[in-house]
């Protein structure tokens, strides 16, 4: 089999609750770690899933529309975000790339902000400290190190809070994210490296960068490592719930595997058709995140129409506001491009603003007035 048809990854080694047809499954001794989810925690975690994806998914009809310039989508992916980022505390600080929009979901980042970047308006999305969340990171597996000195800072600070960072099975293969690690094992910071495994770093299979699996790389480091199913929201939730518990009682960093994959493209400037054998997104297909806890719901009596109209309406109205949010947003004014490139005024930064103010007025002044 060639590496650009490998299909879905053998589940025997993965740590899982929910298996595909949604049913449990047990033996992998993380039950304990999800015994408070109940019925009602099921359905909000199915929830948060579909309207993540709705989300997802009117994020890249509006890029297609021309409303953004580009999307990162997250398809396929929603198990990992959404049940690591619910194990989260409040205090907890994330550090991710540009396709954890499940995960700023979780953190209460707004609409508007999801969007500020992608739309061109503003060269940062949110405050970060209002959600203990970094803004999105573009540089491949640069937050490992952001995430990794943060952990160190609270160390020293003596808080038992923990900083998380999500990157994809790409940037194993950046330097940062090594350097990061031999820093978090020396120092034993309290932080995880969540790894979302979607099988596609832009167009090169995750076989071609590893010959082994990625959760192998982090013990020669010193740091402990998991592969979980990355779209089984359980066991997400229980894997990285230990991982918290374990890095709040002293017990250092954690890295985490979870295996996924991307159904869409890389971004919505990609083609995937030019390089993925068809045949593999349709296996994918049958481990599907979301149909996998609605089967278990399901069997449970826990998705009668009702939840399903409720669930239905809460992710119209989510795509609903952030179509608005976007097509909404007020135009950034000429000079705001100079606003808080430095923290404190810059001689040097003044005097491109008054060379740019210069340019512009000089279209004014010309015959006929601006165009």
């Amino acid at each position: 089999m060639s590496l650009h048809a490998m299909g879905p990854v053998p589940q025997e080694d993965l740590i899982q609750l929910l298996a595909p047809d949604g049913s449990r499954t047990a033996g992998s001794g993380f039950d304990e770690w999800i015994e408070d989810v109940d019925g009602a925690a099921l359905q909000g975690l199915y929830e948060d899933m579909v309207v993540v994806r709705r989300l997802d998914q009117e994020a890249t009809a509006l890029q297609r529309q021309g409303e953004l310039a580009l999307w990162p989508p997250l398809l396929g992916q929603e198990a990992a975000q959404i049940g690591s980022g619910r194990a989260l505390r409040k205090d907890d600080f994330v550090f991710s790339s540009y396709r954890e929009n499940g995960v700023a979901y979780c953190r209460g980042v707004g609409y508007a902000d999801m969007l500020r970047v992608w739309r061109g308006n503003a060269p940062s999305g949110w405050d970060p400290y209002a959600v203990n969340m970094a803004t999105p990171q573009v540089i491949i597996g640069a937050q490992t190190l952001h995430a990794t000195g943060y952990a160190m800072a609270t160390k020293f600070d003596g808080a038992d809070s923990v900083a998380v960072s999500y990157f994809g099975d790409g940037a194993t293969s950046q330097g940062d994210s090594n350097e990061a690690m031999v820093f978090a094992a020396s120092f034993q910071a309290p932080v995880i490296f969540f790894c979302q495994n979607n099988q596609w770093a832009i167009s090169e299979p995750v076989r071609l960068q590893a010959q082994r699996d990625i959760a192998d790389r982090a013990p020669g480091f010193g740091i402990p490592s998991v592969r979980v199913d990355g779209n089984d929201v359980l066991a997400c939730l229980a894997v990285t719930r230990q991982a918290l518990d374990r890095a709040r009682g002293g017990g250092g960093p954690t890295f985490i595997e979870a295996v996924t994959y991307r159904m869409g493209p890389h971004t919505t400037a990609d083609d995937p058709s030019r390089y993925r054998d068809p045949n593999e997104l349709e296996d994918w297909k049958g481990r599907d995140p979301i149909d996998r806890l609605g089967r278990l719901l399901e069997a449970e009596g826990l998705l009668g129409a009702e939840v399903s109209e409720r669930v239905r309406a809460a992710a119209d109205r989510a795509a609903g506001e952030l179509r608005e949010a976007c097509v909404s947003m007020p135009e950034p004014g000429e000079l705001e491009v100079f606003d808080n490139v430095y923290a404190t005024p810059h001689a040097v930064l003044a005097g491109q603003r008054r060379d740019y103010q210069r340019y512009l007025a000089s279209f004014e002044a010309a015959p006929g007035g601006a165009s």
